[in-house]
């Protein structure tokens, strides 16, 4: 072999392989969602004559349900929505519309404050690729339920219910149901809804986060001062700690409302937390977080594929809106993200992990509830990543 033959073989390889790795992800993603809507028309079939009834885990080989009160409710039928959205199926299109009526009375819920994840991952993702009308007064009901958390005088959302422990508790997971008043705003040209977005997420920014950008879990207000009376992290290994899911919330939620409202200062915010998780050095190389980057018992603790799934989702988006080096960098850690979540290891097989898709995520470990099981958010933020890298990745590249 002479010299030319040698670097032309060599110049063909590259070619190939970076043919390859491109196809590969577009293959991944291919195999990835097709195996998911079938695992999820197996689901919604196993539940069929189970009026009322709501996947919730799966644990002991046994499916845990819930009704639709539970805060979760809205996203198995958010993940129908999802994959409707990528197969065209009928069937799909049918179960979405199914479990998606399951949660209709929940418009009228004004005790939680998840009526986002509840009825705009639902109806939400509805309305979207249908375009049903009938849709529109169920949510805007829903929007009036939830602006009834919030209170002028603190200029939040109040999360959970006064208890011993807290007067008016805001948990950084109520950045999430932003979107749906955001929604709200636009559809019904009401700004009550856009100004109640905006006060919380500047209150948010001022309370919930620490000098490092990661994020209490729980800021508990005052009711006559308006100011913070405790911080704490109820679901994470202390008060101090970076608990995962709570970082994941606190990112996506402010690459939302940059894009809700293109102020700066939410893109700022993001891209600062985004910075905290990727340069923090208890994140593992596949990128997966533990259940607390604070864990004691790091490299053994527990991972958390909802949290993975949800920064994967988020650092898609802000790579959209950032400056490019750190675009590339979000575009890398997401695609190592779903590639590790595509893997075998958190991957289920057809038929098994009781129909969800994903496996290792945890609900809340101090409280020993929902601990390395597969959870329906994991499934709905997974299958919204890779939409997200399909449509917005893949298609500009």
């Amino acid at each position: 072999m002479n010299i030319r033959q040698f670097f032309l073989i060599g110049m063909i390889a590259c070619i190939i392989s970076s043919c390859t790795t491109e196809e590969s992800m577009n293959s991944l993603i291919a195999d990835r969602l097709a195996k998911s809507a079938e695992q999820y028309r197996l689901m919604a079939e196993s539940l069929l004559s189970q009026p009322g009834k709501l996947p919730r885990s799966f644990e002991n080989d046994q499916l845990i349900t819930s009704n639709s009160a539970w805060w979760c409710s809205g996203f198995m039928p958010g993940t129908l929505w999802y994959l409707y959205e990528y197969t065209n199926d009928a069937k799909l299109l049918e179960y979405a519309k199914t479990y998606t009526d399951r949660i209709e009375k929940e418009q009228y819920n004004k005790g939680t404050h998840d009526l986002g994840f509840m009825i705009y991952c639902s109806y939400g993702n509805g309305l979207r690729l249908t375009d049903n009308k009938d849709y529109i007064p169920i949510m805007m009901t829903g929007a009036e339920s939830l602006a009834t958390r919030y209170n002028p005088l603190i200029g939040c959302i109040q999360s959970w219910g006064t208890n011993a422990k807290w007067q008016f508790p805001v948990i950084i997971d109520n950045m999430m149901n932003l979107e749906f008043l955001f929604w709200a705003s636009k559809q019904s040209g009401d700004p009550k809804f856009r100004e109640i977005c905006i006060s919380h997420a500047d209150k948010t920014i001022q309370n919930h986060y620490r000098p490092d950008f990661s994020s209490f879990h729980v800021v508990s207000y005052d009711t006559i001062t308006g100011l913070p009376e405790k911080k704490n992290t109820h679901q994470g290994y202390s008060d101090e700690s970076a608990w995962a899911r709570g970082q994941a919330w606190g990112l996506y939620g402010y690459v939302m409302a940059y894009r809700e409202t293109k102020m700066q200062r939410y893109l700022d915010q993001a891209c600062k937390i985004a910075g905290f998780l990727l340069n923090h050095p208890n994140l593992p190389a596949d990128k997966i977080p533990y259940w607390d980057f604070n864990a004691p018992n790091i490299p053994e603790a527990k991972r958390d594929a909802s949290a993975g799934a949800i920064i994967a989702s988020a650092l898609i988006e802000l790579s959209q809106y950032a400056e490019k080096e750190a675009a590339d960098q979000y575009i890398r850690v997401a695609e190592t993200q779903l590639r590790t979540l595509s893997s075998p290891e958190y991957f289920a097989g057809t038929g098994t992990n009781g129909h969800f898709i994903l496996k290792h995520s945890t609900g809340h470990l101090p409280g020993n509830s929902e601990v390395d099981v597969p959870l329906t958010y994991a499934d709905y933020y997974y299958i919204e990543a890779l939409l997200r890298y399909k449509n917005r990745i893949l298609k500009s590249s």
